[in-house]
């Protein structure tokens, strides 16, 4: 079945995708892109993420030495309620004063009358920036496991930091590399955005693992796992803590799932056994993605993280989703237009296919080979 047009369903978001094996021989005559410089100096004087150099304001970053955490010079949420729309959601009506937190919003709010149809909601949050070292030139493969691992640890406790503050209930830690993915400096970082309520994607998850849990008194991703582990054909690498594959229902062509292998629901809840797993992961992944195409490879990722609401979540399985572009090439990728778009998701390269070209590739980087 795999070799002809099928659908495949994701058990996570509930939703299918379109996969279209004979479609990867299709002669390419779109958008090239244009490869990564391939030299980056260690210091760039002119980079705002570099130690000593000025950011936005006249602020001067510290000569760091290890990882450095600054709030976001650009934030896309802020602490405070200044949106000036408290009171205007939900058809006007008044939410109170002197909150200390915003009331949950439900997923899909009530329309049932038109003064419904024009609903606004302040929302609320920290955006911090996280550079991983103080060299311009290496990425996350590149750094040492001990370099990977305290990235780790930092990402672990600034979630902690903001899991503290009674009006965040979600944390979104994510790294962007590449221009092609909209990373708008190329000095290795990564960001976290702190709001104040659950996000569509990991509101969706949320959904679908407490519907599971409370069928089968067991985690989805665990079992999901478990299954995964008894096929073999998806799985690119696993330790004594962590497991990395391509999905099942995978979307981009080079997709790439990390799941824990307890139900432990956040960064924070990993022993530091766990977090060093992590990094160990985290870098077999990205070392296989440079090596693919012989480039610094784009990617999105981002870890999903049980909801900071003050209930337990028995149901949650800390995971991380790598979203790469590319397709072909070093110059070929995916876009997500038309159909994608308009219709469902849509891939050419099977899950399987792409599986066993990333777990062929070996787990030096290539700049370190020979």
């Amino acid at each position: 079945m795999y070799d002809s047009p099928h659908r495949r369903y994701n058990p996570l978001t509930r939703e299918w995708i379109l996969v279209s094996p004979h479609r990867a021989k299709r002669p390419w005559q779109g958008q090239v892109e244009k490869t990564a410089p391939s030299y980056l100096p260690e210091y760039d004087p002119t980079c705002y993420l570099c130690p000593g150099n000025e950011r936005a304001g006249g602020i001067h970053n510290p000569q760091y030495t290890g990882t450095f955490v600054f709030e976001n010079d650009f934030a896309a949420l802020l602490p405070e309620d200044v949106s000036g729309l408290r009171g205007q959601g939900s058809g006007g009506r008044s939410q109170g004063s002197g909150e200390t937190s915003l009331p949950d919003q439900p997923l899909t709010p009530d329309t049932s009358t038109p003064d419904t149809l024009f609903q606004a909601l302040p929302e609320s949050g920290v955006c911090k920036v996280i550079c991983f070292s103080p060299r311009h030139d290496l990425s996350l493969p590149q750094l040492t496991l001990d370099a990977a691992e305290a990235v780790i640890n930092t990402w672990s406790d600034e979630t902690a930091k903001l899991f503290k503050r009674p009006e965040i209930r979600h944390v979104q830690v994510f790294e962007n590399k590449g221009a092609v993915m909209g990373c708008s400096n190329p000095h290795p970082h990564s960001q976290i955005w702190s709001q104040s309520q659950i996000p569509t994607e990991p509101a969706k998850e949320l959904a679908s693992q407490r519907d599971y849990f409370s069928a089968n008194k067991r985690p989805l991703l665990l079992d999901y796992l478990a299954e995964e582990h008894k096929r073999g054909e998806r799985i690119l690498a696993s330790n004594q803590h962590f497991t990395a594959l391509v999905p099942f229902w995978a979307v981009w062509p080079f997709e790439v799932l990390v799941i824990a292998q307890r139900a432990a629901p956040s960064l924070p809840a990993l022993s530091q056994p766990e977090r060093r797993a992590l990094a160990d992961i985290y870098q077999k992944v990205t070392i296989r993605y440079d090596n693919l195409f012989e480039i610094s490879f784009p990617y999105s990722m981002g870890f999903h993280q049980a909801p900071n609401d003050g209930e337990s979540h028995p149901e949650w399985v800390l995971h991380a989703h790598f979203y790469p572009p590319l397709l072909r090439s070093a110059t070929v990728r995916k876009f997500m237009v038309g159909y994608e778009m308009l219709g469902m998701p849509q891939r050419d390269i099977t899950p399987e296919t792409a599986a066993q070209r990333l777990r062929e590739l070996p787990e030096v980087h290539y700049r370190n080979a020979g």
